[in-house]
């Protein structure tokens, strides 16, 4: 069927990959619980468009060039750490700002939004993950065909967006409820 083989076996894989605690679990939860359910949205919308981009590097063959290409791997993977370890001391020196007022922002969103993607697009462990993940489930046929790699890619993506939404909603609720709760 369109390239691919043992569908069954390769949906539930992904789900259990989707279900497996890593950076982008992390980046979800800390912005579900600092600044509430949109943001926690926000943050998985981006990662899941962050999992586009790697779709399309793996489908039309660049991942392949990242994984033969030693310096280019280190690059992504020095820029990704750079760029978490920003976010981090960044969310460290920031002066706390009430729920309220980061929710309202618009500008705020957009950057909770593109630091999903980013977080997420320049994470190699992903593009990898997908370059070695999907291509057992391809015929070998079709090996060159991005049809069958771009069509399981957003089967992954759409149930691992259900996921990160569920865990930006009810970690947010939960954090909300601990925080606000006043009996002792």
């Amino acid at each position: 069927m369109l390239g691919i083989i043992n569908l069954p076996a390769f949906i539930a894989a992904g789900i259990l990959l989707n279900l497996t605690p890593g950076a982008d679990t992390m980046y979800i939860l800390g912005r579900s619980m600092s600044q509430g359910r949109k943001a926690g949205i926000y943050s998985a919308l981006g990662i899941s468009t962050g999992v586009i981009v790697h779709i399309n590097l793996a489908a039309f063959g660049l991942s392949l060039i990242i994984a033969k290409s030693t310096f280019a791997f280190d690059l992504i993977k020095y820029a990704g750490a750079f760029y978490l370890a920003y976010l981090g001391i960044k969310m460290l020196i920031k002066k706390p700002v009430p729920n309220e007022l980061i929710i309202g922002n618009k500008a705020s969103m957009r950057g909770v939004f593109l630091s999903g993607v980013l977080t997420n697009v320049l994470n190699p462990k992903v593009s990898l993950f997908f370059l070695v993940f999907l291509p057992q489930f391809v015929e070998p046929a079709n090996a060159s065909d991005p049809l069958p790699f771009l069509i399981l890619g957003l089967i992954v993506t759409t149930s691992g967006t259900i996921w990160c939404l569920i865990l930006a909603v009810f970690s947010s609720t939960i954090f909300n409820r601990i925080r606000n709760n006043t009996s002792s």
